[in-house]
């Protein structure tokens, strides 16, 4: 790479170049010994074509096909959605000798993280207690309970907007001009109560278990259920009405099928069989206090970090996300992989283009074609209702450079890192081989993150270009950003800044190894990710209706 703070060619293939800072019409800019002068302005996070180019002509980045061009450009001018639509070559299982080279990770080899050691034998980085509706009647009762526990127990958020909200309303009473009230902004904490050895008591409330189909019902069952089994969770209260689609028999069913050795405490209320809500609510909250004295007892130990799990995802992702956050995440996905531990990659519209570099990964012909199964048939259900993978940019994605859905997803795919695919998963399959494992999930945010969670992540790692505040329940949540610029701006959400590689400050294996040991810390609960700070606890369950 020549004058790194100008532009880049990610790979030699490529045949468009990276701006790195903003650049100007007419502005020269050299690179590789060849001289460029720009047609146009062409922003930071975008690209210029490095050669005239004709109708039909493919484009390539991170040396896969992205694109190809709608009409004649010339050298210098700026991509942009008129003279580029989405391509992507077809894939195929076939015969591959995929070799891999693990990172040296001798600097970790001896290291350890101290979690909470399961029966089981799985290892969690946190220590919550769970309540789980079967039904969306029952929200409204676990909102009043968690009113009542998270308070009085200290799970809540620092009341820093309560506290603005009074002095508004004594400065009305006053007859004050409220412009002269001001927010204090401060950070976020989670004061911990009695419980010392509880990390939080979360609340899954949804809007299924009854009303829709009978399949819903049966994949939201697997979803409650591979949530119960988490290794980050200790217990479990189960409220239910009792009329449901969703029977509680059917998630205990479920519960025993998915894990026949189960001995997590679950305790069961149905509302119908009750005296009264009142009487459903005092003896929630009693059980699950009794619960929690015991929950307590257990102690955070030191575990190999092959004990670890960890989910990849991007959100809010812009044109430095394939090249300095999500590269960064993948060479630590890389070092865990080389240490034992498992990496979860999901988000399958956002691997529209690189299908074939995954599938030629895969270490069996089952695997690879497991993940082409999966693909194609979710790619031709949102095709039947007129949309498509090609589709899945947002008006943030393309402003910020991500022009086509092959650009975003080959950025994507590289917080994968580079290890060969083991396993591939469907939505709510668990996780059991060491390595790197593909998860079937839809690219929305808080979709992917509830379905890494549920196939077995006890942390997640989210890149972002352009900021976004989500979290998971169980599962810690690490926001790692792409460019310094947002990591400032949005400090109160973002834990990481990987805007050191685009400055040509840091290299990408400098920040893997960084992040890694943050992912360190946060497993220990020596660092509290900014997600579980400000209890940004976002579930969605998918109904595997047409979601990118």
């Amino acid at each position: 790479m020549n004058k790194p703070h100008l532009v880049i060619q990610i790979e030699s293939k490529d045949n468009v170049l990276v701006a790195l800072t903003d650049l100007k019409k007419n502005q020269e800019v050299e690179f590789n010994g060849e001289r460029y002068v720009l047609n146009e302005d062409v922003d930071a996070k975008h690209k210029f074509f490095m050669s005239d180019m004709v109708k039909g002509d493919p484009i390539y980045m991170y040396g896969v096909l992205v694109g190809k061009v709608q009409y004649d450009v010339k050298k210098g001018d700026r991509m942009n959605v008129e003279n580029t639509k989405h391509a992507a070559d077809p894939y195929f299982y076939r015969e591959s000798n995929y070799q891999w080279t693990a990172p040296d990770t001798s600097h970790f080899k001896e290291r350890t993280f101290n979690g909470y050691h399961r029966n089981d034998g799985k290892v969690g980085t946190a220590n919550y207690w769970l309540f789980i509706p079967t039904v969306f009647c029952e929200n409204r009762n676990l909102d009043v309970i968690k009113e009542a526990l998270h308070n009085e127990l200290g799970y809540a958020v620092t009341d820093k907007y309560k506290s603005y909200t009074k002095q508004l309303i004594e400065a009305y009473q006053k007859g004050e001009d409220l412009s002269n009230v001001s927010f204090a902004p401060e950070s976020s904490t989670i004061k911990r109560g009695i419980f010392k050895n509880i990390d939080g008591i979360k609340f899954l409330n949804h809007q299924g278990g009854c009303g829709g189909t009978r399949q819903d019902s049966a994949i939201l069952s697997k979803l409650l259920v591979s949530y119960a089994d988490h290794p980050n969770v200790a217990g479990i209260t189960l409220l239910s009405l009792g009329c449901q689609h969703l029977q509680t028999s059917d998630f205990v069913n479920d519960l025993k099928e998915y894990n026949p050795s189960f001995n997590k405490p679950v305790i069961i209320f149905e509302q119908q069989q009750s005296q009264s809500e009142s009487q459903l609510i005092n003896d929630a909250i009693k059980q699950t206090f009794l619960g929690l004295i015991e929950a307590n007892k257990l102690e955070r130990k030191p575990a190999p970090l092959s004990a670890l799990t960890i989910g990849v995802k991007c959100g809010g992702s812009d044109g430095f996300s394939g090249i300095s956050a999500n590269p960064a995440v993948g060479y630590c996905a890389d070092l865990v992989v080389g240490l034992g531990g498992k990496i979860l990659l999901a988000e399958f519209p956002e691997l529209n283009g690189v299908e074939q570099e995954l599938i030629d990964r895969c270490i069996s012909e089952p695997t690879a074609k497991k993940f082409i199964h999966l693909m194609s048939s979710y790619d031709a259900t949102a095709h039947a209702v007129g949309s498509g993978f090609h589709m899945n940019p947002s008006p943030g994605n393309i402003k910020d450079g991500l022009i086509t859905d092959a650009i975003k997803s080959a950025g994507a795919c590289k917080k994968g890192g580079t290890a060969p695919v083991v396993d591939v998963l469907d939505y709510t399959e668990p996780a059991t081989k060491a390595g790197l494992s593909l998860v079937c999930t839809p690219g929305n945010d808080v979709e992917a993150t509830t379905g890494k969670a549920a196939s077995g992540a006890t942390l997640i790692l989210f890149t972002t270009g352009l900021g976004t505040p989500t979290g998971n329940p169980v599962c810690p949540v690490i926001k790692v950003a792409s460019n310094t610029k947002l990591a400032t701006r949005m400090s109160d959400i973002i834990d990481i800044n990987t805007g050191d590689i685009i400055e040509g400050k840091k290299s990408i294996q400098q920040m893997g190894e960084e992040i890694l040991e943050y992912c360190i810390k946060a497993a220990s609960g020596e660092i509290i990710p900014k997600a579980v700070l400000l209890n940004q606890d976002d579930f969605i369950p998918w109904k595997r209706g047409v979601s990118l």
